[in-house]
C-alpha cells in the first residue's frame, strides 16, 4: 500500500465520525481477521458478523456505510441475506458487495438478482476489497447527498426502472404517498394501485404516441397531491414527480400580515428558487450564518418548521397572483 493512501487514510487523523462504518459478514475467522485489518488500517470502523442472522440483528440497531458478504454460509447464506436487508426499510439502500468463490455466470447474476451491487473472488485480495469498498461508499454518499438535495426542493421523486417498478423515493415521496393513500402497504416497495394504473396508462401512450404524459391529481383533506411522468430522452428512465398543493396557504395579503422584514422577503425569495444558503450569502452579500438567522425568523413569522414549508408558501398559486418576490 502507497504512502499517500496511508496517509490520507490514517484513522488518527480522521473524525472517528467521519470515518465509514463496515459490516463484514463471513462465517470464517481467518476472512474476518484478514479483512478486519485491512478495512481498520484504511480509517474504516468494522463490525463482524458470522451468519446471515446475526447480521440482521446487527442491522435493527445500526446501519453501516457498506456490507460485505459471504455468499455461501451455513443457515441463511449470503443471497437470503442480502434479500432480506433489502427489505429492511433502515438498511435497504445500503451496498452490499459480495465476496464468493462462485464465479458460474448464474451465482454472479443471483447476487445482482437479490441487491447487490459487485462481487469479489476468493481468495480475498485485501487491497483490492479496500479500494472497491472505498469507491463503493464514495458514491452511496453522493447518492445520499443528492436525495438530501432533492427532498429540500419544493418536488419529491420516485425513480422507476423500466418496468415501471419503483427503484428508490426520496423521503418527502414517501410521507406524502403514505399520507394521500392512507391503506398503501409496504411504503416503498409497490405503486398504490391507482397510481400504478394511471403510471400504465400513460407508459402505454409513451410508447405509441408524442403526447405528454397526462398528470394525476389526487385530493386530500387539506390539499391535492400532484404527480407527473418525466421520461429522460437519453436514457429513456422514468421519473415520478410529485408536488404538493395546500388548501391552507396564505393569500398576498395574508402573507403580508407576517411582517417579514426586506432582507427576510429577499432570502425567501432565493429559497424559493431552491438556492442553497451559501448561494445566497454570496447573491446578497452575507455570511451563510447570517442567512440561517433569518431564516429562523422566517420560519417562526410564517408559522412552518422546514425550508420547503417556506418556499412552498412562497411560491404558491394564492401568493403568486397577487404578489411575486423579486
Amino acid at each position: 500500500m502507497d504512502d499517500n493512501l496511508n496517509h490520507a487514510s490514517n484513522p488518527q487523523q480522521r473524525p472517528l465520525t467521519a470515518r465509514p462504518v463496515v459490516l463484514i459478514v463471513d462465517d470464517i475467522p481467518d476472512n474476518l481477521a484478514l479483512l478486519s485489518d485491512a478495512l481498520d488500517e484504511s480509517g474504516h470502523i468494522v463490525l463482524v458478523a458470522t451468519d446471515g442472522a446475526s447480521a440482521l440483528e446487527r442491522l435493527s440497531y445500526i446501519t453501516p456505510d457498506l456490507i460485505l458478504l459471504d455468499a455461501i454460509m451455513p443457515g441463511l447464506d449470503g443471497f437470503e441475506t442480502c434479500r432480506r436487508i433489502k427489505l429492511l426499510g433502515s438498511a435497504s439502500h445500503v451496498p452490499v458487495v459480495f465476496m464468493t468463490g462462485l464465479t458460474e455466470t448464474e451465482h454472479v447474476v443471483k447476487g445482482f438478482q437479490v441487491g447487490g451491487i459487485d462481487y469479489v473472488t476468493k481468495p480475498i485480495r485485501p487491497q483490492e476489497i479496500v479500494a472497491r469498498v472505498a469507491a463503493h461508499i464514495r458514491t452511496a454518499r453522493m447518492m445520499a447527498q443528492a436525495r438530501d438535495v432533492i427532498d429540500a426542493a419544493a418536488h419529491a421523486v420516485i425513480v422507476l426502472g423500466t418496468d415501471g417498478a419503483p427503484l428508490w423515493q426520496t423521503g418527502k415521496a414517501s410521507f406524502w404517498l403514505e399520507k394521500y393513500f392512507p391503506r398503501l402497504e409496504q411504503p416503498g416497495r409497490k405503486l398504490p394501485p391507482q397510481l400504478q394504473f394511471w403510471l400504465n396508462q400513460n407508459l402505454v401512450l409513451l410508447r405509441q404516441t408524442t403526447h405528454s404524459p397526462q398528470t394525476l391529481v389526487i385530493g386530500g383533506d387539506d390539499g391535492e397531491l400532484i404527480i407527473n411522468l418525466s421520461k429522460n430522452a437519453q436514457s429513456a428512465e422514468l421519473t415520478l414527480l410529485m408536488e404538493e398543493k395546500s388548501f391552507s396557504l396564505p393569500t398576498a395579503m395574508q402573507l403580508e400580515a407576517y411582517h417579514l422584514t426586506p432582507r427576510e422577503t429577499d432570502v425567501l425569495a432565493w429559497v424559493s428558487k431552491g438556492k442553497t444558503n451559501r448561494d445566497i450569502a454570496e447573491i446578497l452579500g452575507m455570511s451563510p450564518r447570517t442567512v440561517n438567522k433569518h431564516l429562523e425568523h422566517i420560519y417562526i413569522k410564517l408559522g412552518v418548521e422546514t425550508r420547503a414549508a417556506a418556499a412552498a408558501m412562497a411560491i404558491s398559486k394564492q401568493y403568486d397572483s397577487g404578489h411575486t418576490l423579486q
